[in-house]
């Protein structure tokens, strides 16, 4: 019996688009459901009633939520010979990935929204918040092809999701990242040279419009 599976989703969210990446690298088939998050449907209420967000798949009719552990289930679920994995067997390195992962999620989302939605002092900080954590994973790359070394992995579809989102943050806060953090573009583009990557991120000057829709409806124009 062939597997149902469906993905809750809005379109400019990095949580989803990093959902979208890991389905696209296992080649796993299935329906894209676009939400209204201003009108949330029955169906993302009945099968995130907790949380009420996206990302959620829906596999067999059951729901899996939270974009780092609904990558971590589809690598767990579709493991055969043809797709690869994205966390490593090894348990030091599983554990290593995954705190970069999560490192993303703490740093990487909250620094970067405070960039573009605010003004002042309160965004250089915030410049100089989301800037030392990329720094960090400069660093962490080093002269690696991918942060699992070889192979693109967990750690990288955990961050690549956000890379549409960095046109935004660098012309809504007047700064290169590519100046600052090199080798960590030069990553990203290795990445969008993924068909797994590349057609799941929305263009950037997309995502800078959206953005631009966000700042009149906050009141920071």
């Amino acid at each position: 019996m062939a597997s149902e599976v469906t993905l809750l989703d809005f379109w400019p969210s990095m949580l989803g688009i990093r959902v979208r990446v890991a389905l696209a690298e296992k080649g796993i088939k299935y329906e894209h459901r676009e939400e209204d998050l201003r009108n949330k449907s029955p169906l993302l209420l009945q099968m995130n009633p907790i949380h009420k967000k996206i990302p959620v798949l829906i596999h067999n009719g059951r729901p899996i939520s939270e974009s780092l552990n609904i990558v971590h289930y589809i690598d767990d679920v579709w493991n055969h010979d043809r797709a690869p994995l994205l966390l490593p067997s090894d348990p030091d390195q599983r554990s290593q990935a995954r705190f970069w992962a999560h490192f993303v999620d703490q740093n990487v989302f909250s620094s970067g929204r405070r960039v573009w939605a605010t003004k002042g002092e309160e965004q250089e900080a915030a410049k100089k918040e989301f800037m030392e954590t990329l720094r960090l994973f400069e660093v962490e790359l080093g002269d690696k092809p991918y942060f699992g070394g070889e192979s693109f992995g967990y750690v990288d579809v955990s961050l690549v999701a956000f890379y549409s989102w960095f046109y935004a943050y660098e012309t809504f806060g007047n700064f290169s990242i590519e100046e600052e953090c090199p080798r960590l573009i030069a990553w990203a583009k290795r990445c969008m040279e993924k068909e797994s990557v590349y057609k799941s991120l929305p263009d950037e000057k997309k995502i800078f419009e959206f953005v631009i829709q966000l700042r009149k409806k906050f009141g920071i124009e």
